[in-house]
């Protein structure tokens, strides 16, 4: 578990986000323990800089989010530059506008994305959370989007993820109490798809992400592609998108390799191409 403390890597945002690579898998970590990784304007923009390195980085096959400090994933946004850069709708919409750019980029992540909540996950956490395609929690983490209790409206996005993941009613009950829940009531609604101890986190974490980066990865990405359009409504969806990514993967030297791995009872070594 100590892995999960470590706060080295290539930094952005001095120092507040910070990423490193291990065995296919890249790591982001939101590192502003003493506010319980609450984010600011600035470690947004950075979040998108170490997305775009991971994205561009041909060895990262699966990128794993995660909170510093143990006590939290990311509670939110940073409150104390509310005076600043959210005090008034049009300072907000200057603000939604700067960081929606990066929540865009992980919303349309071409790898697939695993948040790992260890602590708060609220607010502007949830929506990081949400828009991961997988969510693992460690006993005991508390979930919640608290706007109702700080007089904002929650963005658009985040309560369409919320409502795909919990349904309407749900989303209403936290919408509209601002309540928070423990990792057992998120995983029963839906919220999340795992949950450990503590001291397991990090290792079943990391293990749910290296088999991720051994399996192919035009496969993955041909079920993250169908995913993304099975969401939409029907008139939106592209099917061409789907059928090129399935073209793709039965041409492709990974499915040769499946095939003889398979029959030759030996491990595939993929290549993504």
């Amino acid at each position: 578990m100590s892995d999960i403390f470590r706060t080295t890597g290539t930094p952005y945002a001095d120092g507040k986000i910070l990423q490193h690579t291990t065995e296919g898998v890249g790591v982001i970590t939101f590192n502003n323990p003493d506010k319980r990784n609450a984010m600011s304007l600035e470690m947004w923009e950075g979040f998108g800089e170490a997305l775009t390195s991971l994205r561009d980085d041909e060895t990262v096959r699966v990128v794993v989010l995660r909170g510093a400090g143990g006590k939290a994933f990311v509670s939110g946004a940073d409150i104390s530059q509310f005076e600043k850069t959210r005090h008034n709708a049009a300072a907000s919409e200057e603000y939604a506008r700067r960081s929606a750019a990066q929540r865009a980029l992980l919303a349309d992540y071409p790898k697939p994305t695993i948040a790992c909540i260890e602590g708060f996950c609220l607010g502007g956490g949830m929506q990081v959370a949400m828009l991961a395609d997988i969510r693992i929690a460690a006993h005991g983490s508390q979930f919640g989007i608290p706007a109702a209790k700080l007089g904002i409206a929650y963005g658009f996005d985040g309560l369409r993820h919320l409502v795909s993941l919990v349904g309407p009613s749900w989303a209403r009950l936290l919408m509209y109490t601002g309540m928070r829940i423990d990792s057992a009531e998120a995983l029963r609604i839906g919220l999340i798809e795992r949950v450990f101890p503590v001291d397991e986190l990090w290792g079943e974490t990391m293990t749910i992400a290296e088999t991720i980066s051994q399996n192919a990865p035009l496969a993955i990405k041909a079920a993250k592609i169908t995913i993304a359009q099975v969401l939409k409504d029907e008139s939106q969806r592209d099917m061409d998108a789907i059928k090129a990514i399935g073209n793709a993967c039965m041409d492709s030297r990974d499915f040769l390799e499946g095939r003889q791995a398979f029959m030759e009872k030996h491990k595939p070594q993929f290549q993504g191409r």
